[in-house]
């Protein structure tokens, strides 16, 4: 494994990185920066999260002279991230004098002209305000030697593909041009080919990225026990800094609402906020003064925050691509990350197809219980309240001086401070396992539960389809399920009361062996006189 001591870089460069805390490079580092170095034009295919910042940061900051003008330009999808690669590249210059400046819209043109007047030697922009800037004759780049597009795709995503290859028409021909992309569809394939020349591919694997670091898990839940499911989860996990994944704004919205009301400490980013707006929610993030970050895959594009320890998807995203984005968000830096994902049964089908894509089957947890959530928190609990009576003020505490006198005539001590607990810490009802469904009688043997399917052999219904439709569909093993009877126009079938909810929900309108099937409790079967 190499080093950053086994790369040809100034010590400045050497002295910064181990700086940051930075020793082994990590696959991509190892690859791309000998090949920068040698000034060769590079495509290299790499999720969000293998360090490609220091990858192309380092040769670039070596190649870097002291004219005063504007030598190279990196080019990212959102604001966010034009922020944040500015912000670690001049970590890297620590002990270099250059000057890096980020341009986006949102932020003053006024001040952005005025740093372009008094000379830098980088620029970090998004397409649409460094296109203003070139249009208006206040950012030139005709001398650049190194021009870099970061995440690519993303760029593509957002609509501003016309506004790169105009940027790329105006830069300097004689430079070097380095572009990095999570997955390479035609028209960033079409972008490289008319644009570098003779660029080497370099490909990080998604094993390099999410295997090694990041434990994956998903629960089973029903639709109307999400928020507590959540709850029950993020109680029981030591989450230091969590981003948790909903499919829309008002998702994002809702969970927030919900969860502060609850005590959490979050805030959702979601598009409808202003720049303003979302820098305040991601300096909150970054300080630690919230613990969760509520995000839309659109919000969350260019998140790049060092130690963030759980990704929850609360909504399960609709392809394995964002799947895969999501969760390298978290195990950055060779730290250990969590992903968890929340699965209803209408959702079964996209975790199937997830599975399929990253080649590998995510186990599947039971949602942790309210004791063991208990013992979890036992010790934080003890240290609050430790914390409490060691440093709180007597003069706050007399206000609660007749209830507790009042209280401790009449009870033992350990059974108000016990409630007290209680109360404080867990109000959380037990989450019904069985989702509020009460199926009653339905004939089936003991801790079964019986459904009624409405086809039958008349649709070529056989047992193994069925077993395996539920399975698919539910997520159960098939060795659980029982007794399967079919007839020429209907079916029973006996299923774990357990997962009967589950399998209730994710089936009632699907469809078996080709038809639309209508799935309901079964009758108990009439006794025999």
């Amino acid at each position: 494994m190499m080093t950053f001591e086994d790369f040809k870089i100034s010590n400045d460069l050497k002295k910064a990185v181990k700086d940051m805390g930075f020793e082994a490079a990590s696959p991509i580092q190892e690859q791309v920066i000998p090949k920068i170095l040698e000034y060769k034009d590079i495509v290299g295919q790499a999720q969000t999260g293998t360090g490609k910042t220091a990858a192309f940061g380092l040769p670039l900051l070596e190649h870097i002279t002291d004219q005063k003008n504007v030598q190279s330009l990196i080019l990212t999808p959102t604001r966010e991230l034009a922020i944040q690669v500015s912000g670690e590249m001049q970590k890297l210059a620590k002990y270099k004098k250059v000057d890096i400046l980020p341009v986006y819209g949102g932020q003053s043109i006024g001040h952005q002209i005025k740093s372009l007047k008094r000379g830098v030697e980088i620029v970090v922009g998004t397409p649409g305000r460094v296109l203003d800037h070139v249009s208006r004759g206040t950012l030139k780049l005709d001398k650049i030697h190194t021009l870099i597009l970061d995440e690519a795709d993303e760029m593509l995503d957002m609509g501003f593909i016309e506004d790169i290859e105009k940027i790329l028409q105006k830069a300097n021909e004689d430079r070097q041009t380095l572009l990095f992309s999570a997955t390479m569809p035609p028209p960033i394939r079409k972008l490289s080919n008319k644009y570098m020349k003779n660029p080497e591919q370099v490909t990080i694997s998604k094993n390099d990225v999410t295997a090694p670091s990041i434990d994956q898990v998903y629960y089973k839940v029903l639709e109307k026990n999400k928020l507590d499911s959540l709850c029950r989860l993020i109680d029981s996990e030591a989450v230091e800094l969590g981003i948790i994944f909903c499919r829309t704004k008002k998702g994002v919205a809702e969970l927030t609402e919900a969860l502060q009301a609850r005590g959490y400490r979050g805030d959702g980013l979601h598009g409808d906020l202003t720049q303003s707006q979302r820098d305040i929610v991601m300096k909150k993030f970054r300080d630690s003064s919230i613990d969760f970050l509520i995000a839309t895959d659109v919000a969350a594009r260019g998140i790049d925050v060092q130690n963030v320890t759980h990704v929850i998807n609360y909504d399960i995203p609709q392809d394995p691509e964002s799947y895969v984005h999501r969760i390298g968000r978290t195990g950055r830096a060779g730290r250990d990350g969590i992903a968890l994902t929340l699965v209803t049964p209408r959702e079964m089908k996209h975790l199937r197809s997830i599975e399929q894509q990253i080649k590998m089957s995510i186990p599947s947890q039971n949602l942790p219980s309210v004791e063991e959530v208990i013992e979890k928190q036992q010790e934080a609990w003890k240290a609050q309240v430790i914390d409490m009576i060691e440093n709180d003020d007597d003069q706050h505490t007399s206000n609660y001086d007749t209830i507790v006198t009042d209280l401790l005539d009449h009870y033992p001590a350990e059974k108000v401070v016990t409630a007290l607990m209680k109360l404080a810490f867990y109000s959380q009802d037990e989450i019904a396992t069985d989702g509020g469904y009460d199926f009653g009688d339905t004939g089936a043997q003991e801790g079964m539960t019986r459904f009624f399917i409405n086809v039958g052999r008349n649709v070529d219904m056989t047992p193994k389809k069925l077993v395996d439709e539920v399975s698919r569909l539910a997520g159960v093993s098939p060795k659980s399920i029982g007794k399967i009877d079919i007839f020429e126009n209907f079916t029973f079938m006996e299923v774990p009361e357990d997962v009967a909810p589950f399998i209730y929900e994710g089936l009632k309108y699907a469809r078996v062996s080709g038809a639309k099937i209508n799935l309901e409790p079964a009758k108990p079967r009439p006794k025999r006189k």
